[in-house]
């Protein structure tokens, strides 16, 4: 222990004159000093691990439906423009009041030679109209694929997804980039994927359908940051 609080530094290490600096702290004060000096290290240390601590790029979304709640997990960092999009629609609580409107099943799309699983739904018509369109992140740009329980957006052409989201039943490669089952073959913009709750997903879409439709829609009660689903609760 004398070794560690010698603080002078020794002739046979720098050609230097060695100081002994022990004569200019008072006695019974070498420990204090020495565990301060250590609480303020750690203290930077902490706070250096704080900063260097990486936001998550996930946002958590809490869906709630009359066939109960499921959870999706979106990715800002890898789908930025996509889920800044579906986020807006969720804080000006768009999707609130709105459906899942369709199921595209193994037996109701005879039109079709590539078929896919998916269950879709849209925003309250009332919440007024749909903000503008945005540019297609395609799969190849954000690497998120269309995997069983995976969201993405609804479009029609290249450039034209708005509100309207689906989410998949089961692995569908086709809605990838270079997927069949658009003829442009650009696929559709994977942002995000169901984390829990896909029984619910599974009772939507074996709901009753008239070809697609939902007979009735399957309203959407809620859907709402995790974060403030979680404020809710602590007020009540």
């Amino acid at each position: 222990m004398q070794e560690l609080f010698r603080l002078g530094v020794k002739r046979d290490v720098c050609c230097c004159p060695a100081y002994d600096l022990r004569k200019y702290v008072p006695r019974g004060t070498q420990w204090k000093s020495f565990s301060l000096l250590m609480l303020i290290f750690s203290g930077l240390l902490q706070t250096s691990n704080l900063f260097a601590q990486k936001k998550s790029p996930l946002v958590h979304v809490i869906f709630s439906t009359d066939l109960g709640d499921f959870e999706v997990a979106v990715d800002s960092e890898r789908a930025p423009v996509t889920t800044a999009n579906f986020l807006r629609y969720v804080d000006a609580g768009h999707y609130n009041g709105g459906t899942f409107h369709r199921t595209v099943k193994l037996d109701n799309q005879p039109d079709n030679k590539v078929l896919i699983e998916v269950v879709q739904a849209g925003t309250n018509p009332n919440s007024g109209p749909d903000f503008p369109a945005i540019t297609l992140e395609g799969t190849n740009k954000t690497g998120i694929t269309h995997r069983d329980g995976t969201i993405s957006m609804a479009r029609d052409a290249a450039d034209t997804a708005t509100s309207d989201f689906f989410i998949c039943i089961n692995d569908q490669p086709s809605l990838d980039f270079g997927g069949k089952r658009n003829s442009d073959g650009q696929g559709f913009a994977a942002f995000g994927h169901v984390i829990s709750g896909m029984d619910v997903i599974k009772k939507i879409q074996a709901s009753p359908v008239d070809g697609q439709k939902l007979t009735p829609p399957v309203p959407i009660i809620s859907a709402k940051r995790k974060n403030e689903v979680v404020k809710s609760k602590i007020g009540k």
